[in-house]
């Protein structure tokens, strides 16, 4: 597969979309700061633990400006594009929005429920493929998909995307416990919504990515679902080796991964899916990374490299052109996007 996958010929098509939110003055034409109202929905998706670390909030916005509403999402790429000098309408590809068509609670907390959207006349059980966010396992939203619905929904695919219990309130002890229980769930309603039960594959981002590969090597949190996992797909997680990304880190790294794994060398294991490598894997796997982001490449490279050496088809696949978030907000929305090309041939070789 990854021979496949790289002698295909890829172009990168960037979209120049970086929200940065940084308090400042606010400017007279009110470039310098959105509006209340959209600083507002800022805070509720982006500090909903209290905190207020700008740094975090840029990270969250990032990957999750569609979650935004239209106006709030237009005044942050407008601020962003005035700081460049650019004409961000001119830069912008729309996005076609899609319904979500049901909802699938799983546990009593908000977060802990999953979106699905489903393709229109349908004959026959599809595949699902079932999204996980990003966001440094301490924010995020499910409802944060951009333009994946339309696009896998086009493919004949249905499409979901998991909300779960994030930090400080769930360790990812948990976070992995809710993207099991979501899995069982779902299969538990496959006839109810119309996919097949045994078709499913994982896509995440970032942490997601993580999560993703955790549930996917781990059977203990999907149980009896896990063997409906057919494929997973990676969008530049970093995450695989907790120990090493500690070990081998820069001063920020460090602080966020033993902040989220603590220092204890047996949790950072039991929580790194390459420790559970060689047992039950998913039996197809794709991973992508943000070409030059070596922690990224290293991390993806050491997983897929060790999925290969126990039997598994697995490829790691560099992407040009891109950054961490653009690598997420641009599939299915960008033409000749590099990331959604991979993704529509590895469906195609585990779907056929």
């Amino acid at each position: 597969m990854a021979s496949l996958l790289h002698s295909r010929v890829f172009k990168g098509f960037g979209l120049a979309l970086v929200a940065t939110l940084v308090a400042g003055p606010v400017m007279a034409q009110g470039q310098d700061r959105p509006s209340p109202a959209c600083m507002a929905e800022i805070r509720t998706l982006c500090s909903a633990d209290g905190r207020r670390d700008r740094a975090r909030i840029r990270e969250c916005v990032r990957e999750n400006i569609g979650s935004l509403s239209d106006e709030c999402a237009a005044e942050v790429r407008a601020r962003a594009g005035a700081r460049r000098g650019e004409n961000t309408r001119a830069s912008q590809a729309p996005i076609r929005r899609i319904p979500v068509a049901r909802t699938v609670i799983y546990g009593a907390d908000q977060r802990q429920q999953v979106d699905i959207y489903e393709p229109e006349d349908a004959v026959e059980e599809l595949p699902l493929i079932l999204f996980v966010h990003g966001g440094g396992w301490s924010m995020g939203s499910h409802k944060s998909v951009q333009g994946k619905p339309a696009h896998f929904l086009s493919r004949g695919y249905y499409f979901g995307s998991a909300g779960y219990r994030v930090l400080p309130y769930a360790p990812v002890e948990q976070q992995a416990s809710d993207l099991g229980a979501a899995i069982q769930a779902l299969r538990g309603q496959a006839s109810a919504i119309g996919f097949d039960p045994d078709q499913i594959v994982l896509m995440g981002h970032s942490a997601g990515a993580h999560l993703a590969a955790l549930v996917a090597t781990d059977p203990q949190y999907a149980g009896d679902a896990f063997d409906a996992v057919k494929g997973v797909i990676l969008l530049d997680g970093a995450g695989y080796d907790v120990a090493d990304r500690i070990t081998a880190g820069d001063p920020q790294s460090y602080q966020l991964f033993t902040n989220v794994f603590s220092t204890d060398p047996a949790r950072q294991a039991a929580l790194s899916p390459i420790t559970h490598v060689g047992g039950e894997d998913a039996p197809h796997w794709l991973g992508m990374y943000v070409d030059g982001r070596n922690a990224s490449q290293f991390q993806t490279q050491a997983l897929t490299n060790a999925l290969v050496e126990a039997g598994v088809e697995a490829g790691a696949l560099p992407i040009s052109d891109t950054d961490h978030s653009r690598m997420n907000r641009e599939i299915g929305t960008q033409p000749g996007a590099a990331q959604t090309e991979a993704i529509d041939a590895f469906l195609t070789l585990v779907f056929g």
